[in-house]
């Protein structure tokens, strides 16, 4: 069976309205919703900030070091009492990005998952309170252990041990620059 030009230009013509109808809709979403989307991810970090080093009143100007992105966070006088980095490693799904919060003694006053694609129910387990605690007082190098949470190991999570793995990269990241930015000060 022949095919005359009018049956292929025809459908080919709709299929590329439709398609420039759609990409239309698409950037006039974006440009209406981009700046809403960058406001609500600039309060959750700050909020998350609020997080990981509840006892600042404020935080100082984002800097960077290598390939973290981190702020001094400050007292109600504007004296340093930590830092807030934030740190990436790849996960099981993909990376997990990690807010942590150190104080001056060099030690995690806590750690926040900002984003990850682990699985449900097993690395996904990484946001939960129970897991994120395991790094409060933690300094140094850590590691991963699948049975113990004291000294320098965290207990992994579970069947997430990957994810576990690089939370904790990633917090040793932090732990690592925070160190060579203030000179050594961790244990």
């Amino acid at each position: 069976m022949k095919l005359s030009p009018k049956e292929i230009l025809i459908p080919a013509a709709a299929l590329l309205m439709i398609c420039i109808v759609a990409t239309t809709l698409l950037a006039l979403t974006n440009s209406v919703t981009a700046q809403k989307i960058a406001d609500m991810a600039a309060e959750k970090e700050i909020a998350s900030r609020r997080v990981v080093l509840p006892d600042a009143a404020s935080f100082g100007e984002q800097q960077s070091y290598e390939t973290l992105n981190y702020c001094a966070a400050l007292d109600s006088a504007g004296a340093e009492i930590g830092m807030v980095f934030t740190a990436a490693a790849k996960g099981y799904g993909g990376d997990v990005t990690v807010m942590v919060g150190i104080g001056a003694d060099g030690k995690v006053t806590g750690i926040e998952i900002l984003s990850h694609d682990e699985t449900p129910g097993l690395g996904a387990n990484s946001t939960k309170p129970e897991f994120k605690n395991r790094f409060v007082g933690k300094s140094g190098v850590l590691t991963v252990s699948k049975t113990s949470n004291e000294g320098q190991n965290v207990q992994a999570i579970t069947a997430a041990t990957i994810t576990s793995k690089a939370v904790t990269s990633a917090v040793n990241e932090a732990l690592s620059a925070y160190a060579a930015i203030k000179g050594g000060v961790s244990e």
